[in-house]
């Protein structure tokens, strides 16, 4: 099922909100969300899931999704993100049905904020950023009044006038709404609404030098596009009555309902963008895409599937209360999905020679095998079998422990899809490594078990003269530790071991050229996809995920 079609979707408090808004025929019986980033970083799964949610609720209402960009604070912002978070949105299924920036509104908030001034909502305060914070207040405790308070309407139109015109320096004026300085909710007591910053805007360049802050900018952009429904996540639930403040001031012609839901709590995750901006820039990892990054570029690049995406946002479910998701509930979705639709094929990533003595040298027998063993509608591939071949290092023991089902001196192993070959003598180098095995096979054996006698292991293989070289990268868990957001220092969480490049493996000759992204199962491996870094001489690929679960909790 495509994401822009009707999906099933489980019924949650927002859907109950929106079916009474309906049977009220409130906003004429439409519904119109909005997803709405601040492009100064990559999308993350928690943003996925608002995606999910907002693009979902616009599906089964049939109503609209905007995108828009909330670019209010240029410091931090540029166009590389607004086309990352593009990008990240299509690939994950949906499409916007408009796209807006908040500056796009850089005039009518102006105008509005000039509005509020004259209404006597409004006034311009020469206090500093700290003498703003000390004379808040406390929970227990009113606020202090600016001096500037008291200013006259004339005055403060003519000063904020003269702020947009750039006459003052960076900090030197503020504007502030004129609420309740004794508000029990401290969101109340006269918030900044613009400050002075001379700052290039990605989009409006030097056009101004005044903007307007996030809580003045959100309610309004969504007032201005029709939003009818604001989902947000929990802490900006003691925003509202702000957002409802300024909506009613302003007496707009559309006043959108904002509701709040839990965020998306990932064990080993860490969402905040400032601190995976801090991994970028330390290189912690190596840029917002490392496939260990909980990022949406990441997990592409690590060839997670959009579906297992939405399907895991599906399945966590809308709430109101705050929950640590286990990190397990991901990867199964990814197993899922991936071991329905992965096509197989075969790859060793730490090569072991072996030697069959009793094949004929010149001979290349092509084996037919199926590309996916649930889904015979995926076709086939054929296989080359050499007199060499390469087995894992670790399927062959000369010393085997208990229960130990794969090669070992003397014994007996099937190749799957090919032949019982049987070990007799193991070559070691001078430091005592095994670095080839000499054996025989059955040539009764292709397809079918040895008669009289029973062969318990199956283990992988590809041809030694018909396979690819690859660099297969190893990833793990960026953080060893499930909270590590508890830790007074995140990084002291870093799993040290979260990637290990093998540098010598090799893949069957079938996945020449195949595309980055495209992903494959590595039979009795994990899943594997292709990664950007692949070369015509040498493939690159990133462990997507394990075939079963193996972290245990610390």
């Amino acid at each position: 099922m495509s994401a822009n079609e009707n999906p099933v979707v489980p019924t949650n408090f927002i859907h109950h909100i929106i079916d009474s808004d309906l049977k009220a025929n409130k906003n004429n019986g439409k519904v119109a969300t909005r997803f709405p980033p601040e492009p100064n970083g990559y999308l993350h799964i928690g943003h996925a899931k608002s995606i999910c949610l907002n693009f979902g609720l616009a599906a089964k209402y049939q109503g609209r999704c905007h995108l828009r960009f909330d670019d209010t604070n240029p410091e931090k912002e540029s166009d590389e993100y607004v086309q990352a978070i593009m990008r990240d949105v299509e690939w994950l299924g949906f499409k916007w049905h408009e796209l807006h920036h908040a500056s796009d509104y850089f005039g009518q908030l102006y105008d509005y904020a000039v509005q509020l001034i004259k209404d006597g909502k409004a006034y311009v305060d020469s206090s500093t950023p700290e003498q703003i914070r000390a004379n808040r207040g406390t929970l227990t405790e009113p606020g202090k009044p600016s001096p500037d308070r008291s200013r006259s309407i004339a005055e403060n139109l003519d000063l904020f006038q003269r702020m947009r015109a750039g006459e003052f320096a960076d900090g030197q004026y503020v504007l502030r709404a004129k609420i309740d300085m004794a508000s029990p909710n401290i969101n109340m007591r006269d918030p900044t609404i613009y400050r002075i910053r001379r700052v290039h805007h990605q989009r409006t360049g030097d056009a101004w030098c005044i903007y307007p802050m996030y809580d003045y900018t959100h309610c309004l952009s969504d007032a201005i596009e029709g939003i009818t429904h604001s989902i947000c996540t929990l802490e900006f639930e003691d925003h509202r009555p702000l957002y409802d403040w300024v909506l009613h001031e302003l007496d707009t012609p559309c006043h959108p309902q904002q509701i709040e839901f839990a965020r998306l709590q990932l064990e080993y995750t860490i969402v905040s963008k400032r601190k995976l901006n801090q991994l970028v820039t330390a290189k912690h990892v190596g840029g917002w895409d490392d496939p260990r990054m909980p990022t949406i570029a990441g997990m592409r690049r690590a060839g997670v599937p959009a579906a297992a995406i939405r399907d895991f946002c599906e399945r966590i479910g809308v709430t109101k209360k705050d929950a640590w998701i286990e990190a397990g509930v991901l990867e199964n979705c990814i197993r899922e999905d991936l071991n329905q639709n992965a096509l197989r094929a075969m790859a060793v990533l730490q090569p072991l020679r072996v030697v069959i003595e009793s094949y004929p040298e010149a001979q290349t027998e092509w084996l037919e095998v199926s590309n996916h063993p649930q889904r015979p509608e995926l076709g086939k591939r054929k296989l080359p079998f050499t007199r060499v071949v390469l087995i894992e290092q670790d399927d062959f023991a000369e010393n085997p422990p208990p229960k130990y089902k794969r090669l070992v001196p003397g014994g007996e192993i099937r190749l799957r899809g090919a032949y019982v070959i049987k070990c007799h003598a193991a070559v070691k180098d001078a430091d005592g490594r095994i670095i080839e095995l000499r054996c025989s096979h059955d040539p009764n054996t292709l397809g079918k078990n040895p008669e009289g006698r029973k062969v318990k292991g199956v283990i992988h293989w590809v041809s030694e003269s018909n396979s690819l070289p690859a660099e297969i990268r190893l990833y793990d868990r960026l953080f060893r530790l499930p909270y590590p957001d508890n830790e007074k220092n995140f990084l002291a969480a870093l799993n040290l071991d979260s990637l290990t490049i093998l540098e010598h493996g090799r893949v069957e000759a079938s996945l020449a050229g195949v595309a980055p992204e495209s992903c494959r199962q590595f039979e009795r491996t994990g899943y594997f996809c292709v990664d950007k870094d692949s070369t015509d001489t040498k493939m690159v690929f990133n462990r997507t995920v394990t075939l079963r679960e193996d972290w245990v909790k610390e």
